[in-house]
């Protein structure tokens, strides 16, 4: 099947960091189609030689298994391409009209890894050169908008040139390997399904934490904040894996109207849920990787009084009839104790005790997102006491201990794997949409989070916390005061 794919910011961060490894795995493991073009645009004025080596240096900072070799990139590299383009001039898309007409490809994908205030800008230029024609597709990264009102103006421009089915707007995090056995463990087994309900189920946490800080993105993330770049799309597409119903078939449109339906369950924010259920943070000097490490408001490009937040810990429910009172708590943030991506299923304790038992809660399902991919069920054994058995001793209840039976995707399927962006990549190539989320349930996230945006312009600030630590002991207190503890206090 041919294909152009013109990625606009083609000498980004994004493109050679995560879009053009993920291309060349693709092209590595045989499933990026041959006859295929990839065109990188930008305004840099470089040559398709010079674009070449440009992509080829930056491999040298990518891990060393995904590393093409040079006879690997010199194939891979016929495919590259490069157009100097001013995104503001009309006259440079229609430039790209022409090289495009030159192959007539059957299928051309506009990834737009952009600034998202150029969003609307590059798909109305895009439709005035006449390349929003059926076998367009458009790529739109996150954060789209940086509100509810801004992401409606964004999909209303989107809408007005293309049709939705044409539209793909990327969450990196439905493409995870963990994610989707995820839905294939709900859906595609009958072991969990009947127990994953207000009955059984005790919490949910949701973890994406980072030891890492803003590093260069200082300028961007500060006008961003921890709940645009995180919650409003990662972590609530994890919540609606988690707690949607089973969808009445595979297709995309399925799946997405019950994410939609759990979006829209989410209980609204009320003037005292604001105040007892919501902590953001703002991390200060402290230490990392045993080496100090300075404050956020003296990383580069941060403004010096920044109000922004760089943790956030929630508490919200699904009014449901699967869920109801079952408490969902969402975090995350940057500096803190460990990289750690991971969603915890606490089950309710055993009604009535038999045994004796370790105290605290035991019986959980882990889901390892990053950077262990894999799932773990946490449950008890009985210990063996050979003294007990010895002295003929069978009043004594039996004692129990912890185990846990660990899947690591990584040693179980090996080179099988298919990192997110290759998995999301070729999806476009190929239509389809499963993976890609909705405007409705993108502008329904937004309506979500609104009320917490609008609160925190006029609170006293983000709580401070230390790097290196698990943030602002606040989100310890929130969670304590529903008898429960984030995993690592447990």
């Amino acid at each position: 099947m041919s294909f152009d794919l013109v990625l606009f910011g083609g000498t980004g961060d994004l493109a050679w960091r995560k879009l053009m490894p993920a291309l060349f795995q693709a092209f590595r493991h045989g499933s990026l189609p041959p006859d295929g073009r990839i065109v990188g645009v930008a305004r840099d004025d470089l040559s398709d030689d010079q674009y070449r080596e440009l992509i080829q240096s930056r491999f040298s900072a990518v891990e060393g298994a995904k590393r093409p070799s040079p006879e690997e990139f010199k194939k891979f590299a016929s495919m590259l391409h490069y157009l100097r383009m001013d995104l503001s001039k009309p006259d440079d898309y229609a430039r790209l009209a022409d090289l495009l007409k030159q192959r007539d490809a059957k299928t051309v994908v506009m990834y737009v890894a952009t600034a998202p205030a150029l969003f609307t800008q590059v798909v109305e230029q895009i439709a005035a050169a006449g390349l929003n024609g059926p076998r367009t597709r458009i790529v739109l990264e996150k954060p789209l908008g940086h509100d509810l009102a801004s992401n409606r103006a964004i999909n209303s421009a989107v809408g007005k040139v293309l049709e939705e089915k044409q539209v793909f707007r990327i969450d990196h995090y439905l493409g995870k390997p963990s994610v989707q056995n995820l839905f294939a463990m709900r859906f595609g087994n009958a072991l969990f399904e009947p127990i994953w309900r207000r009955e059984h189920i005790a919490n949910i946490q949701i973890t994406i934490a980072e030891d890492l800080g803003v590093e260069k993105r200082g300028a961007f993330y500060d006008q961003t904040g921890a709940l645009r770049d995180m919650v409003q799309n990662h972590a609530l597409q994890l919540l609606c894996a988690i707690g949607m119903e089973p969808p009445i078939n595979s297709h995309a449109d399925a799946i997405r109207d019950e994410k939609l339906k759990v979006l829209r369950a989410l209980k609204p924010w009320t003037p005292e849920s604001l105040g007892l259920h919501a902590v953001r943070g703002q991390y200060t000097a402290g230490t990392a990787y045993g080496e100090r490490v300075q404050g956020y408001r003296d990383e580069p490009g941060v403004n010096p009084d920044s109000r922004t937040e760089t943790f956030v810990a929630l508490r919200t429910e699904i009014a449901n009839w699967r869920w109801a009172g079952v408490p969902f708590y969402i975090r995350t943030g940057k500096r803190l104790a460990s990289r750690d991506a991971r969603i915890e299923v606490n089950f309710r304790p055993t009604p009535h005790a038999i045994y004796r038992a370790p105290a605290g809660n035991v019986n959980k399902l882990v889901i390892n997102l990053q950077p262990k991919d894999g799932l773990e069920l946490h449950m008890l054994a009985q210990a063996q006491d050979n003294r007990q058995r010895s002295n003929g001793n069978q009043s004594s209840a039996a004692q129990l201990a912890p185990v846990q039976l660990d899947l690591d995707f990584d040693k179980r399927f090996g080179s099988e794997r298919v990192g997110a962006y290759e998995r999301l990549l070729l999806d476009v190539i190929d239509g389809r949409l499963n993976l890609f989320v909705r405007s409705d349930e993108q502008e329904e996230a937004w309506r979500w989070v609104e009320p917490l945006i609008d609160s925190w312009e006029s609170d006293g600030g983000p709580r401070p916390y230390a790097a290196g630590t698990w943030g602002p002991s606040a989100s310890s207190a929130m969670i304590a005061r529903d008898g429960f503890s984030w995993g690592e206090e447990q």
